[in-house]
């Protein structure tokens, strides 16, 4: 065992600090050597899950790396940061879902500032990251959840849940989870039971169920079509299909992005992952016209239902071949806002590509994932685009996602880099 002094946390919630004097000093350690063999180097960082900044713990080292790098498992909690809080969930350390509940949430929202800090920082952008948006609801706040299920074993009962800490195929029970709504939480009884009846028949590790609270109400078939209002709009559209699971901040962040998008007056809006219609339909009274452009034609006709369903008359979706997606709008984008929200693994090097020769005067680019962000923010730095603020959104309090805003203008008369 050792002791650490806790300095920070990396961009995954773990505690990453040095071996404390005492633990340099000598005594035993689980990284002394056996008698008579040479002491390996101490390790110039340590990383301890659950640990906080300011603490000093006891820890057991697992792994030590070439490269002055360790692994540590957390024993005991020596020194106590005053920003460590009571997990509110008997399960955090063990559930995989959660990464930060010990962490006071104001603790939590600067974190996340600085992780988004210190991604743009390399590409000269720290000073445009603003504090992350608060989530009126640290808790009760997700709106889906995929339960998982373990192969069951003869005589064992099935756990029904999330995966475990470290784990990648074996799931820890969770009967109650609080970061879901109180809906979703009341219907989780009879959903682990139909789990638990069916799982005998099946056969694949890691095999899901989903349940969803929407305004239309609670629902655990994938297909149902289900309603949810943001702001004065109502959206229908497939219980499976992606939609932001924070409906507590949601309008929130649709109202940054639109106002980001309109804020140096252009009159076309392309949402270029349109979805079922939310950022398109949301903007269309700030907009001469609105274009929702989609790769789903399932998700275009949603798209057009919502439309008519919302009385919008100058918003029009159209399904476009992931190669051609702005051939539907013809010109140039130089009166044009463009809004994006890809999926995790960002924009593709295509899109990216049609998109700068689209040459819209404003990209306002929503993710979930910052690191694949700032990726993709080098490519338009370099295509005459100035970044001009990075706003950080909670929609994952407990967590370490986050979501950000990029919000981007062209300046025609800068030269594209080569």
């Amino acid at each position: 065992m050792v002791e650490i002094d806790i300095g920070a946390l990396d961009h995954d919630g773990n505690g990453v600090g040095t071996l404390a004097a005492r633990s340099l000093a000598g005594g035993k350690g689980d990284h002394d050597p056996p008698p008579g063999t040479v002491a390996p180097p101490a390790p110039a960082t340590v990383t301890v899950p659950f640990a906080l900044p300011g603490e000093r713990v006891r820890a057991r080292i697992w792994r030590s790396q070439g490269d002055g790098r360790a692994a540590a498992d957390l024993l005991e909690v020596i020194l106590r940061s005053p920003e460590r809080v009571e997990a509110p969930c008997s399960l955090f350390g063990q559930c995989g879902g959660c990464q930060v509940q010990h962490l006071a949430y104001g603790g939590q929202l600067a974190w996340k500032t600085a992780v988004v800090r210190d991604l743009a920082t390399p590409l000269g952008l720290a000073d445009r990251v603003a504090d992350c948006a608060a989530s009126p609801r640290q808790l009760a706040y997700r709106s889906k959840i995929t339960p998982h299920h373990d192969r069951p074993h003869a005589g064992q009962p099935v756990a029904i849940g999330f995966l475990k800490v470290g784990r990648r195929h074996e799931v820890i029970d969770v009967e109650r989870c609080p970061l879901a709504t109180e809906a979703i939480n009341a219907h989780l009884p009879s959903l682990r039971a139909r789990i638990a009846a069916s799982a005998p028949e099946r056969r694949r590790l890691g095999a899901s169920f989903l349940i969803r609270e929407a305004s239309s109400g609670v629902t655990t078939d994938p297909d149902a079509r289900v309603t949810e209002r943001v702001g004065g709009l109502e959206l229908e559209f497939h219980a499976r299909e992606f939609f932001q699971n924070n409906p507590f901040l949601l309008p929130q962040l649709v109202g940054f992005v639109i106002d980001a998008a309109a804020r140096r007056g252009a009159s076309l809006l392309v949402d270029a992952y349109a979805g079922s219609g939310l950022f398109a339909l949301a903007a269309a009274s700030r907009f001469a016209e609105v274009v929702g452009v989609e790769v789903s034609p399932g998700a275009v006709g949603a798209a057009r239902e919502n439309a008519a369903r919302n009385h919008i008359t100058n918003a029009r979706f159209v399904a476009a071949d992931a190669s051609r997606i702005f051939d539907e709008l013809g010109g140039s984008g130089s009166n044009a806002a463009v809004v994006i929200d890809p999926p995790r693994k960002g924009c593709g090097e295509q899109f990216l590509a049609q998109l700068v020769a689209f040459a819209p005067a404003t990209v306002v680019y929503v993710s979930c994932n910052p690191d694949t962000q700032m990726r993709d923010l080098v490519t338009l730095m370099n295509q005459a685009y100035e970044v001009r603020e990075l706003q950080p959104f909670d929609m994952f309090p407990q967590t370490r996602h986050v979501e950000c805003v990029a919000v981007l203008t062209r300046d025609a008369r800068a030269r594209p880099r080569p």
